[in-house]
């Protein structure tokens, strides 16, 4: 536990309740907490199936009908095919599969790839393992794709695993299919576990839509895709998702997993199938409505002066911080004390993040707009 501090959200959190008990507005776009809700073909799902008093025991394992339903949502999502026996395996949520995965292929001290920035539980996974993350670079320069050539040989000869993710948490990024094919390569040539965590594929705007590493040849050769249906269906809190791809790396994931949880809550499990394998529409809303929202963030802040340019996708803005700030935190810091606006500060996600907040699209357009003009009239940005 030497490794780990206070969690940057329950700072953010103390700070807006000590500005509520002051009788001040807050905007709180800090957690990501996906709240566009779920469709009520799913509620009732979950409801029919909470009210039999049968479903309250231990499942201890996934319903043969839930793999088969993550496998053929793969195949109509994608045009993947996998097995759903030897191939797929669920997740208590992403946030589960990634703080745990080091510790069923890293020893002490051993290296782990991470990003940089990342979503904090990427090297915080690695650190309950006592395993060591070893930083990849994104830069604004390479449109925040990882550049192999950055990693030095002995670190990628050290690394059991390394974890990648696009689009991408924070920055937004959408890496494109030459990316996948070196991410392949590399991993063949130095023998590492490759996991995409690909929970924002289906929050893509302005038309865009993006695959599966798994699409890939060679991927299921060396690598694992996370998925989750927590932003995609509106189910965050059921905590839902799927390990899907390498047999032999599937095989040991259920097999930690045996050991630790005694699987998802049967409710949960029939509303997933109700989710992935029904009417679709309810997936193109949501990804409008968090694209609405991202046109009023994005498209009220460059109004005003504050130069944060275009999301491509996921349900976040990586923004710069103006250069007067010595750091994130201090910027974050004064821009709730003048505006009542909380975002996170970038340095939450990794040692690059210094000069950069995340904007989380949580609040509906008109309390964007009241932020927007609170920002505006504070004057902060000059």
């Amino acid at each position: 536990m030497d490794n780990f501090k206070e969690s940057v959200f329950k700072q953010m959190l103390q700070v807006k309740r000590e500005r509520i008990a002051a009788g001040h507005d807050v905007f709180d776009f800090s957690v990501g907490s996906p709240n566009v809700p779920p469709s009520p073909h799913i509620i009732k799902t979950l409801l029919e199936s909470a009210s039999n008093p049968e479903n309250y025991v231990y499942s201890l394992t996934d319903l043969p009908e839930l793999r088969q339903a993550a496998a053929t949502w793969y195949k109509n999502r994608f045009d993947v095919s996998l097995d759903p026996q030897t191939q797929i395996t669920s997740l208590l949520g992403s946030q589960e599969g990634l703080s745990h995965i080091a510790l069923a292929f890293a020893d002490d001290g051993d290296t782990i790839l991470v990003p940089d920035p990342c979503y904090p539980v990427f090297s915080d996974g690695p650190l309950i393992a006592d395993a060591s993350p070893y930083y990849m670079p994104m830069r604004p320069e390479n449109d925040w794709i990882i550049d192999f050539r950055d990693i030095p040989a002995k670190a990628a000869k050290d690394a059991r695993l390394m974890i990648v993710s696009y689009p991408n948490n924070p920055t937004t990024a959408i890496a494109p299919p030459q990316f996948y094919r070196d991410l392949i390569a590399f991993a063949k040539e130095y023998d590492i576990i490759v996991l995409h965590d690909n929970a924002y594929s289906d929050l893509v705007f302005d038309g865009v839509r993006v695959g599966s590493f798994l699409n890939y040849e060679g991927a299921t050769d060396i690598g694992i895709e996370f998925n989750s249906l927590s932003k995609t269906y509106g189910i965050a809190g059921a905590r839902v998702g799927f390990c899907l791809g390498n047999a032999e790396v599937v095989d040991v994931v259920k097999k930690l997993k045996s050991n630790m949880d005694y699987g998802i809550f049967l409710p949960v499990q029939h509303a997933s199938i109700t989710a992935i394998t029904s009417d679709q529409t309810c997936v193109t809303d949501t990804c409008m409505a968090y694209q609405t929202r991202r046109d009023a963030i994005c498209g009220g802040l460059n109004s005003i002066g504050w130069n944060v340019g275009h999301c491509p996708a996921t349900m976040f803005l990586w923004a710069p911080i103006p250069d007067k700030y010595g750091s994130s935190m201090e910027f974050v810091l004064d821009l709730v004390e003048q505006t009542g606006v909380i975002t996170t500060p970038g340095e939450a996600f990794g040692p690059s993040g210094d000069r950069f907040v995340r904007i989380a699209f949580v609040q509906d357009v008109d309390t964007i707009n009241r932020a927007v003009r609170s920002i505006k009239e504070s004057g902060i940005l000059n």
